[in-house]
């Protein structure tokens, strides 16, 4: 393969070279009827295109439209380029394809909270397939920041606070997203590198072990194709000018040989550089090989070369990165598989199944006094903004989302049907049970969208960002503290919506928007049970609240099928068995916390991270862990059981911690290495085992070189059911010399259930 690259760069002409770094948006090139303009082709590409921007989300188009724009503009490039390359067509897959009539799968923080890879890879094995029918090759996802600031913005795209549960999570995706062919699969990238979300100034053990591992594993591992630097800073300089993240770290340490790609409009955000040029300059100088969303700097590169600002070895590089990419997809092959000329038919039930299992496992029961299930109850009333509301299941990234946010569109389709949670209450109620509804309170009163600079530089229009949620129907208080007097249980929906978070989208702090912990507290004083049900794209705090209520529920967006998995909880056809994957936060907290930093409770946080409630109850028991280990062993067995001792099945996510057993500061205070999502019947046992790498011992150093070191010491694995909750525990002698090697084979354990 790098022979044919090295040829097929020797041929080509100069403009094609360049033209490969540079991306652009289909519809240009398209006529109002749908139809290629081969004239503006000859004048816009005439020496061909490496990228098309965001292919699927432009408008609301049919998946045969699209494929068909995809055959006309890849039939064109062949044909009428100097070499015939294809483009790599890519689409947001965050939560599903960003089209029209895509399953809306959960957010990603949610889903972390499953702690199910196989999960996530079906769901992105799902997606890939769709994508690459319609033309898609590349897909600017997973997002795999490590966000340990509660109120980062786009913290809901993340897989939440924790290093190694982030790139399992991510890790999973790529499998399912690449199918371990990418001739057949769709190309991932992850971002935002390096340290987004509250991490690009961590110290730089925190940044080795931690904050890069997904990026790490999902490369090393899963050979992911792209890499997306952020819009931030690190120690300093900006990322996608930055060539200690990108060339000594990405390409030197990692050993990355796939393309970064810049995220849309950064390069155009390099601070203290005057000119597009210069700024171009600095970015491919730097290791950034692409410049999305519209080549508008990397226009400048020919000049930049003939400057002596950019060295044709650079450019170099550069390109063969991009056609790296492309001969691993396939695209130079007789048989290249650029699109499918069968019938496509989006959103099919086995991809609203895993959308609901996903949901399903996604949810989090945080308190619960014996209130739910909702068993025996006569009349229910459903209240708040989110419980007739498609909000409360679309987080950003969906299509509904940003079609809401970029275009203005308020989204009405039935194109998937997404179930709203009285729909789902009233459609799937026991017999016998009665179902009210008022809305009772909106989202806010006021515009609560603070305006930053910061992220994707088109956002940072006035129209864009002051906007309110119109829910579409009245809001009548008074009418629901009526309603309110004739029930037995009051659920109330309430968090965030599109406007009050995602990209660009902060507000003034993180409890409940608005009025609505004003209202949830009038329920409270009605003497009813009130069972909060919270939605939104990161923790809200609700200390002071939550006390005072029966049950409460952080649902997140848990997508297209949301409705019915919250609606089966809290009638308990199906027992709760999520996880936090963040430290739930008590107070205003605008820093970074995480589990690990201590193992002991830190006071600012509400429930803990790995914290999750059930309808059941689990026993741990018969811990065996091998006692002795070398530092040549390639790894040692942990044994345990688990066993429903309650009276529903039901599902736990048993934890696997390491702590250091003798003051050890090489290792975090308590870290997660390992888990087993374990489905019991009441009164069920099973053993779980557990194989874990004796590099999962070490730890990152750069004392000359960068290595990552297994010493001699003593370690306690601990089990339990959550970071706090601490139900097992033995220590383990690692013993022998030290062993430093370069970089990790193993990076997670492998569980099996017995």
């Amino acid at each position: 393969m790098e022979q044919q690259i090295d040829e097929l760069y020797q041929k080509m002409p100069q403009e094609e070279r360049i033209a490969q770094l540079k991306s652009m948006y289909m519809d240009e090139l398209f006529d109002e009827q749908g139809k290629l303009d081969t004239a503006k082709c000859k004048e816009l590409i005439p020496f061909g295109i490496g990228h098309f921007s965001q292919f699927c989300m432009q408008q609301p188009r049919e998946p045969q439209d699209l494929r068909d724009r995809a055959i006309a503009i890849q039939d064109w490039l062949m044909h009428n380029t100097p070499n015939g390359i294809p483009a790599l067509l890519h689409e947001e897959v965050l939560s599903g394809i960003n089209t029209l009539g895509s399953t809306i799968y959960p957010q990603q923080i949610g889903q972390a909270g499953s702690f199910n890879p196989e999960l996530a890879e079906l769901k992105t094995r799902q997606t890939s397939t769709q994508l690459r029918k319609m033309g898609g090759i590349l897909a600017l996802s997973p997002m795999v920041d490590v966000c340990r600031t509660p109120s980062f913005n786009r913290l809901e795209e993340s897989y939440g606070e924790d290093g190694y549960l982030s790139a399992v999570m991510g890790t999973a995706f790529v499998k399912g997203l690449q199918q371990g062919n990418m001739k057949k699969g769709v190309g991932a990238c992850s971002k935002h590198y390096l340290g987004y979300g509250g991490g690009g100034d961590a110290d730089e053990k925190e940044m080795m072990e931690e904050i890069l591992l997904p990026h790490e594993t999902m490369i090393r591992l899963t050979g992911s194709v792209a890499v997306m630097p952020g819009y931030h800073d690190v120690h300093g300089t900006r990322c996608v000018a930055n060539s200690e993240i990108l060339q000594d770290i990405l390409r030197g340490y990692v050993g990355f040989d796939g393309m970064v790609v810049s995220d849309y409009t950064a390069i155009d955000q390099i601070p203290n550089i005057e000119t597009a040029l210069e700024k171009a300059a600095a970015a491919i100088n730097a290791g950034n090989d692409v410049d999305f969303p519209f080549g508008a700097n990397y226009q400048h590169l020919q000049e930049a070369i003939d400057k002596g600002l950019v060295k044709p070895e650079v450019l170099e590089r550069a390109v063969k990165n991009v056609l790296r990419v492309k001969f691993r997809a396939g695209l130079f092959d007789k048989d290249a598989y650029l699109y499918s000329k069968e019938d496509i038919k989006l959103d099919t039930p086995e991809e609203r199944q895993t959308a609901y299992d996903i949901a399903s496992q996604s949810i989090v029961l945080l308190e619960n006094n014996g209130v739910l299930p909702l068993k025996g109850v006569k009349n229910v009333l459903l209240t708040g903004p989110n419980a007739n509301s498609i909000w409360a299941m679309c987080g950003d990234y969906t299509y509904p989302a940003m079609s809401y946010f970029w275009k203005m569109l308020d989204y009405k389709s039935e194109n998937p049907h997404i179930v709203k949670l009285l729909e789902a209450m009233a459609s799937r109620k026991p017999e016998g049970m009665n179902v009210m509804y008022s809305r009772g309170c909106d989202w806010t009163e006021e515009i609560e969208t603070k305006f930053s600079e910061l992220g994707d530089a088109r956002a940072w229009e006035y129209n864009l960002l002051h906007r309110k949620v119109d829910a579409g129907e009245r809001t009548d208080k008074a009418e629901a503290l009526r309603m309110a007097q004739d029930c037995d249980v009051i659920v109330a929906a309430v968090g965030e919506n599109v406007m009050l978070c995602g990209e660009n989208r902060d507000r003034q702090g993180l409890r409940l928007p608005g009025k609505q912990e004003e209202y949830v507290q009038e329920l409270i004083n009605t003497g009813k049970p009130v069972v909060l049900v919270m939605f939104g794209g990161r923790a809200q705090v609700v200390s002071g609240l939550a006390e005072k209520c029966a049950a409460v529920i952080q649902a997140w967006y848990p997508g297209e099928e949301g409705g019915n998995a919250v609606a089966d909880i809290l009638y308990g056809k199906i027992s709760p068995s999520a996880k936090l994957s963040v430290s739930y936060p008590n107070v205003e907290i605008n820093e970074p916390i995480c589990y690990n930093y201590s193992a002991e409770k830190d006071p600012r946080v509400q429930w803990p991270f790995g914290y999750g409630l059930s309808y059941t109850t689990f026993e741990y028991s018969n811990l065996e862990v091998t006692p002795e280990v070398t530092t040549k062993d390639e790894s040692f067995n942990i044994t345990f059981d688990v066993k429903n001792s309650g009276k529903m099945a039901a599902d736990e996510v048993a934890q696997i911690y390491l702590s250091p057993a003798d003051g050890n500061k090489n290792i975090r205070p308590i870290q997660l290495q390992g888990f087993a999502r374990v489905s019991l019947k009441p009164g069920e046992s099973k053993k779980i085992s557990v194989k874990m790498y004796t590099e999962q011992l070490g730890y990152y150093s750069h004392e000359g070189q960068r290595q990552w070191n297994i010493k001699a010491g003593q370690y306690i694995i601990k089990i339990g059911a959550s970071s706090q909750d601490i139900r097992l525990q033995q220590q383990i002698n690692l013993t022998g010399e030290a062993v430093n090697i370069p970089l990790r084979k193993y990076y997670f354990s492998e569980v099996k259930q017995i």
